[in-house]
């Protein structure tokens, strides 16, 4: 069993809505973080050009990647520039610092 981990990076005004439907589909733990970054949408109207998105990072076995990015595209959708993305990348090891220990095969990272 392989471990991979999600990146999103969406609009703020959808973190609610993505935190819930995770939960759903029993994802057991996630990071949020706000960010500021352009891309496909700059705010031409601002001195900057930054717009404050959330950031999502998840680490799981590669068995929920297909379900845990349809998820996310679900609830993160609005229909416009600006929606966001999501990069999925392996993960050579995971460990947990509180015991030391590497994670076996189907040990759930959230857990």
């Amino acid at each position: 069993m392989s471990y991979r981990k999600v990146t999103a990076i969406f609009r703020c005004d959808s973190c609610a809505k993505v935190e819930r439907r995770l939960q759903e589909i029993g994802v057991q733990g996630f990071s949020i973080s706000k960010v500021k970054g352009y891309g496909e949408y700059a705010d031409l109207y601002s001195d900057s050009w930054l717009v404050t998105h959330a950031r999502l990072e998840i680490f799981t076995e590669d068995t929920m990647v297909d379900e845990i990015v349809e998820t996310i595209m679900d609830a993160a959708h609005v229909g416009v520039e600006g929606d966001g993305i999501i990069a999925v990348s392996p993960v050579q090891e995971l460990y947990r610092i509180r015991t030391r220990d590497k994670f076996k095969p189907g040990e759930t990272p959230g857990s």
